[in-house]
C-alpha cells in the first residue's frame, strides 16, 4: 500500500513512518542526489563552481541561508528550487493550521485532537509544492503578518480567554511549519520586525501580544538581499545576521558564453518567432556585450547592478523588431539586423540606474553609447583599425572614396530583406572586404553592417538616425551642411 493512502495516526505508526525535521529531510535528499550524480538545481547556470557548492554545504550543515547579490542574479529562482529537496509528501494532522506532525504535534488543536481520538486521529498528506512560502519584505509588513496576533472574534465565538492558545491567529511563519520560508529583500523589513525573527531562528519561542508560547517550529529560513539595500533603503540588523548561519554571495555570469546560454534559455519567445526569425551568433554576442558594458559603464550605478533580465528582454525585443518588419513586408522568414537593435532600446532604458553623469547624458543616449561600444569592440575583433594604415594599403579605401564622392546610404529599418541587402551590396568594396575576412556566408550581411557602424565609430563616415532611417555619408559633408544651416539662420535673422 502506498504510504500516501494511510489516513489515521495508528496506521501511520504501523507503517513504521519516521519523521524528520525539514533540515534533515533536505540534507538526506541532497546526499541522495549527489550520490546519484543528479542535477540538484535545474536551470541554474554559471554557479557550478561558486554559489551552488556553497549552497550545498549550507544544506548539509542544516543552516538557515542568506543569498546576497545584486538584482537579477537568480536568488529567488534558487530559493524556489529548494522544494525539490523535500520529500514528495509528508503527513499532517487533519485540520491543523500549522502542519502539525502527527508523531510530534505542536499546536493545542493537534494535541487535543490526538488526546481525544488517539490512533484514530485523521491525517492528510501535504505535497512538497505546498511547503514553500514566499514573502516580499515591504515596510508595511507587521509582526502580526509574520508571527500572528490574538484574534478577538475567534476568542468571542469560541468563548476563549485571550490567554488561551486557541485565541491565536497564526501568522505566515507558524503556518510555514515544516516548510521552506523565504523572505525576499530582507533589508526592507523594518528593524523592529526583524527583531521578531530572533527567537524563531534560535530558540523557537513565539511571543504574541505578551502571550509567550513555546512552539519549536520546524522551518527552513531562506533570505535574499541586495547589497545596495544596506545603504540606500535599510539594513539587516546585526543580531539577525548573526543568527543566519550561512551567507552566500551570488554574481553575474563570468563569461560571454554563460551569459548567452542564460539568455537563450530564459527568453520568452513565441514559437512562431523561433521558427521564422534567425539570430546570427554575432548579434547574440553584441547583445550580451551591451549588458556587460552597462555593468562596467561610468554612467551606471555599480552598486545597483544590471539585471540579467536586461539581456532577456532585449533579446525578446530584438526578435520582435525583426518579426514586425517581416510582417510589414509580407515575408515568411527573416534574420535579425543590426538596425533592429534600435528596437531594443526600450527594453534597456528602464533597467539602467544612472549616476549623476548618466542622468546628465540622458538614459537614451547612454543606451546608444552602450550599443556603439559593443559594435566597436566587435568591429575591432574582426577588422583592422581604420586609424592605422596597413602595409598593403588601406582596406577601406574603396568605401571611403565612395562616400567622399558625395554618395549616401539610407538604410530603412523596415526595409525588406531583399532591398536591405541590395542597398548594402551597392557600396563599392564593402562585400569584398567582408568576404576576404569572413568565410561563413551567413555572416556576410551582418558583418557588412558591422563595418559601416564600425567606420562610423572611428568617424571615417558619418551616421545619423532619423525617422526610422539609418543614414551613412561622408562626415565632412555633415560639417558643411551644419555651416550652411547656420548661415541660413543668420540670413533669417
Amino acid at each position: 500500500m502506498q504510504i500516501e493512502k494511510i489516513d489515521t495516526l495508528g496506521r501511520l505508526k504501523e507503517a513504521g513512518y519516521v519523521s524528520l525535521s525539514i533540515k534533515e529531510e533536505m540534507r538526506k535528499n541532497l546526499i541522495s542526489k549527489l550520490q546519484k550524480g543528479e542535477v540538484v538545481f535545474q536551470g541554474i547556470k554559471g554557479f557550478d563552481d561558486t554559489v551552488l557548492p556553497d549552497l550545498e554545504r549550507a544544506i548539509l550543515s542544516r543552516h538557515s541561508i542568506l543569498l546576497l547579490g545584486l538584482r537579477g542574479q537568480a536568488k529567488t529562482r534558487i530559493a524556489r528550487l529548494l522544494i525539490h529537496l523535500l520529500d514528495e509528501f509528508i503527513p499532517v494532522v487533519e485540520g491543523s493550521e500549522i502542519n502539525d506532525d502527527p508523531l510530534h504535534p505542536l499546536s493545542k488543536f493537534a494535541k487535543d485532537l490526538i488526546a481525544a481520538k488517539g490512533d484514530h486521529t485523521p491525517i492528510t498528506w501535504l505535497h512538497r509544492s505546498e511547503r514553500y512560502v514566499e514573502k516580499l519584505a515591504t515596510p508595511d509588513v507587521s509582526v502580526a503578518d509574520l508571527i500572528g496576533d490574538i484574534d478577538p472574534i475567534k476568542a468571542a465565538n469560541q468563548k476563549l480567554a485571550y490567554s488561551d492558545e486557541g485565541a491565536i491567529h497564526y501568522g505566515l511563519v507558524p503556518r510555514a511549519n515544516r516548510s521552506i520560508f523565504v523572505i525576499n529583500e530582507l533589508p526592507d523589513l523594518q528593524p523592529r520586525i526583524q527583531v521578531s525573527l530572533f527567537n524563531i531562528l534560535q530558540e523557537g519561542d513565539l511571543q504574541i501580544r505578551g502571550f509567550k508560547l513555546r512552539l519549536p517550529l520546524d522551518v527552513e529560513f531562506v533570505f535574499t538581499a541586495n547589497p545596495e539595500d544596506y545603504t540606500n533603503r535599510g539594513s539587516i540588523i546585526t543580531p539577525l545576521k548573526d543568527r543566519i548561519q550561512s551567507q552566500i554571495l551570488t554574481h553575474y555570469p563570468k563569461t560571454l558564453d554563460i551569459a548567452k546560454e542564460i539568455t537563450r534559455a530564459e527568453a520568452n519567445l513565441h514559437p512562431l518567432q523561433r521558427e521564422a526569425v534567425s539570430i546570427p551568433e554575432i548579434h547574440r554576442d553584441l547583445l550580451e556585450n551591451m549588458v556587460i558594458n552597462a555593468r562596467e559603464s561610468e554612467y551606471t550605478d555599480e552598486k545597483s547592478g544590471v539585471s540579467a533580465r536586461m539581456s532577456i528582454t532585449a533579446l525578446e525585443n530584438l526578435v520582435s523588431s525583426a518579426e514586425r518588419r517581416m510582417i510589414l513586408n509580407n515575408e515568411s522568414s527573416t534574420t535579425t539586423r543590426l538596425s533592429d537593435f534600435w528596437g531594443v532600446i526600450p527594453a534597456i532604458i528602464g533597467k539602467l540606474e544612472l549616476v549623476y553623469e548618466g542622468e546628465q547624458e540622458g538614459v537614451y543616449n547612454v543606451a546608444i553609447k552602450l550599443l556603439d561600444q559593443a559594435i566597436k569592440s566587435t568591429f575591432n575583433a574582426h577588422f583592422p583599425n581604420p586609424e592605422k594604415s596597413g602595409k598593403n594599403g588601406d582596406p577601406y579605401g574603396a568605401i571611403k572614396m565612395w562616400f567622399q564622392d558625395g554618395n549616401e546610404v539610407n538604410l530603412l529599418l523596415a526595409s525588406s530583406d531583399k532591398n536591405y541587402v541590395k542597398t548594402l551590396e551597392s557600396i563599392p568594396g564593402l562585400l569584398r572586404l567582408v568576404t576576404q575576412r569572413i568565410t561563413d556566408k551567413s555572416l556576410h550581411v551582418p558583418m557588412m553592417e558591422i563595418v559601416l557602424h564600425g567606420l562610423a565609430q572611428y568617424n571615417v563616415i558619418g551616421r545619423n538616425y532619423l525617422d526610422n532611417t539609418l543614414s551613412f555619408k561622408d562626415p565632412i559633408s555633415d560639417i558643411f551642411n551644419m555651416d550652411e544651416d547656420e548661415d541660413d539662420e543668420d540670413d533669417y535673422r
